[in-house]
């Protein structure tokens, strides 16, 4: 009985932790192609936090789930085109615009929220997709094919991502633009439509990222992504700008926060240690990163506005 009791426990925990990983793993997804492009981007949080709202509001006004994902998407996207506009043809300085697009996404997704709803009001989140026969198998079906769509097109985008980065002429223009986007021009490669493309796509993905928390969540609330973003720039260092090794990351992340969840759950954290075991994903991922990141070397033009002939 114990032993049953266990294994449920641990089914529960790991699927719990890919869930959580989601939106950590789409928002270190898009930007890690803008920091291999050579685009720092400290905004992911506001990005994300605005792709929330959105998301959420379309789905409480309209009901249709993927007509929220689809918001979510567009809004990253002109925040993107946004973003690139400041950091490729103003060369703004990358850190202070990224804050200043955090700072924008934080207070106007708040300010939308009190005006446009007021007080949290429930979304249908959505369904869980058994994936056929795969979600029969005993333990590993209930652990990995039993989420909801957007868990699934969240980690199908890793070998994507990886083939496009790897094995296209754009993933090989991405990746020598954000090492010396001087060659790159004088062979003919467009350094700011590479930028451009590279940071539309990426704060699209940090807007999925926020979508679909809302969604899953199926709420919305003041700083609902709880510097969600910072976390996932953080994962990229990590994941040493590769989609394996941000989805590695991610789930670090995801399954130790399942962990303390699970704890909570069962009692085996005392509630004057509460707060401090809430710290316990943060505190390991950056121990993580400390010993990870110094074996890997960053874009050699990430942060560096690039001016041809300058």
């Amino acid at each position: 009985m114990s032993d049953l009791i266990n294994t449920t426990i641990i089914i529960a925990t790991v699927a719990s932790g890919i869930r959580l990983a989601t939106p950590f793993l789409l928002a270190s997804l898009g930007e890690s192609i803008g920091q291999r492009s050579g685009v720092l981007n400290l905004g992911v949080d506001g990005v994300m936090l605005l792709g929330a709202f959105a998301a959420y509001y379309t789905v409480l006004k309209t009901g249709n789930l993927f007509l929220g994902i689809m918001i979510g998407l567009i809004l990253g996207a002109l925040i993107g085109l946004f973003y690139a506009f400041i950091t490729v043809n103003l060369q703004a300085q990358q850190g202070v615009s990224g804050i200043g697009i955090y700072l924008f996404g934080l207070g106007m997704s708040d300010l939308l929220f009190q005006k446009l709803v007021g007080t949290p009001r429930p979304i249908m989140p959505f369904r869980i997709l058994h994936i056929p026969l795969l979600s029969d198998i005993p333990i590993i079906g209930e652990m990995f094919f039993d989420h909801s769509l957007i868990v699934y097109v969240a980690f199908l985008l890793v070998p994507l991502l990886s083939l496009i980065i790897n094995r296209t002429t754009y993933g090989m223009n991405i990746r020598a633009i954000g090492e010396n986007p001087e060659a790159a021009d004088s062979l003919g490669v467009s350094v700011g439509g590479i930028r451009y493309s590279a940071l539309i796509i990426g704060n699209m993905l940090a807007g999925l990222a926020g979508a679909a928390l809302a969604i899953e969540l199926g709420i919305f609330q003041h700083n609902l992504t709880n510097a969600m973003g910072f976390i996932a720039i953080a994962l990229v260092y990590f994941g040493a700008w590769r989609p394996l090794g941000v989805m590695a990351g991610s789930l670090v992340f995801g399954v130790v926060a399942a962990i303390v969840l699970q704890c909570k759950t069962l009692g085996l954290i005392p509630r004057s240690a509460s707060d401090l075991a809430a710290m316990a994903p943060a505190i390991i991922t950056i121990l993580a990163l400390v010993v990870v990141a110094n074996r890997f070397r960053q874009p050699t033009a990430l942060t560096k506005p690039y001016v041809r002939g300058g």
